[in-house]
């Protein structure tokens, strides 16, 4: 596991990410002190200190981006959802601006971008992130370049380090949302990212009960700019939502390693499977995508006739996902019809593959 070396204003530990995990965020160790951070249900706080008012802070919000801010190696804000996290970091580049983003991102973030570009308030750029000398080219002039990487859902893979310094090379601010890798298995800042995104909603918390972003950054000056932005948004999350994600992100390590353990016993078995024309995974991570042969319907029936996996959006808790991304309309037009979206969750892969091969079996030809 890489080790954590937060900056200044985080919560200073020098610990592998798997008990960093377990020990950040806690209350001060004096006699009878909870070992959990309580929820605070206040929306006013007596005067005097530096909080107030909810929609400014809260000690749960406190300390939950204390840890998520030492995993990524930044100042963390959190915000009510992920999306509320992307609208404050579209805010951030001036009128008529140039965004470079992938094809295929997640749907909510496509979606804003393609409508502010309809707006004429930014100039969108759209490329394949795994082909870094388009990546490169499309830098060109750019204030923002905007990363996946693996992307949602065709699990394309960035080389995080040359986008990077091609976007630096133009003064392009870049943020990266690191939703699929979590900063267990990749930490962008070290790489040089500006800024790192989370939906928090997923894997970091773990358990598909909750809705919350989280936006991660090294300058002091850009961390204040996006929490006042979260102020005038009104995007602070509840303090029972950070409560459950706090509780979630203390099995994120031993969560990432299960389900990845589970998804490498599998990715080989679909690639044999006669039903599967394609599997994309990027050889690490909790997530994968399939491509059915027999087409769209066949791919309905495949997620209709799992048992053990649940046929549902959203990714990264417990329990396995699978989903055929198209049957959303605003899903990206680049995304194969016949694409299902697999997120791995922690039962046993062998319940798992016993699952999934009847459903796949069920739309195999005869």
């Amino acid at each position: 596991m890489p080790t954590i070396n937060p900056p200044a204003g985080t919560t200073k530990r020098d610990q592998s990410v798997d008990t960093f995990v377990v020990s950040a965020g806690r209350p001060e160790r004096v006699p009878d002190a909870p070992l959990n951070t309580p929820i605070a249900p206040a929306s006013s706080f007596i005067a005097g200190g530096p909080m107030e008012y909810a929609r400014y802070d809260s000690p749960t919000s406190h300390a939950l981006e204390d840890v998520i801010g030492g995993l990524e190696g930044g100042l963390a804000t959190v915000f009510a959802s992920g999306m509320a996290a992307a609208n404050a970091a579209m805010d951030l580049v001036p009128m008529g601006a140039v965004v470079v983003a992938p094809s295929a991102a997640y749907t909510g973030v496509a979606i804003r971008l393609r409508e502010l570009a309809e707006i004429g308030r930014i100039q969108l750029r759209v490329v394949e992130v795994d082909d870094t000398t388009a990546v490169v080219a499309a830098c060109n002039g750019a204030q923002m370049l905007w990363l996946e990487s693996p992307t949602n859902p065709m699990l394309q893979v960035a080389d995080l380090p040359a986008c990077i310094a091609a976007a630096h090379a133009n003064h392009a601010l870049v943020l990266v949302d690191n939703t699929f890798a979590t900063p267990i298995l990749q930490q962008p800042i070290s790489q040089g990212a500006d800024i790192v995104m989370h939906s928090v909603t997923k894997a970091l918390s773990g358990h598909s009960d909750l809705l919350l972003g989280a936006l991660v950054t090294t300058d002091p000056e850009l961390a204040e700019h996006l929490r006042t932005r979260r102020v005038f948004m009104g995007a602070l999350p509840s303090a029972f939502d950070c409560y459950l994600a706090l509780r979630g992100i203390r099995t994120l390590a031993v969560r990432i390693e299960r389900a990845q353990a589970n998804a490498k016993m599998i990715i080989p078995l679909l690639r044999d499977h006669p039903a599967v024309s394609r599997v994309r995974y990027p050889e690490f991570g909790t997530m994968a995508a399939i491509e059915i042969s027999e087409g769209a319907d066949a791919a309905d029936a495949v997620c209709a006739s799992a048992e053990l996996w649940t046929y549902a959006t959203s990714l990264g808790g417990v329990e396995s996902l699978l989903e055929r991304r198209r049957r959303w309309p605003l899903e990206s037009e680049t995304v194969p019809m016949n694409l299902i979206r697999l997120s791995f969750g922690i039962e046993n892969a062998d319940d798992l593959w016993r699952d999934l091969k009847q459903a796949l079996d069920s739309v195999v030809p005869n």
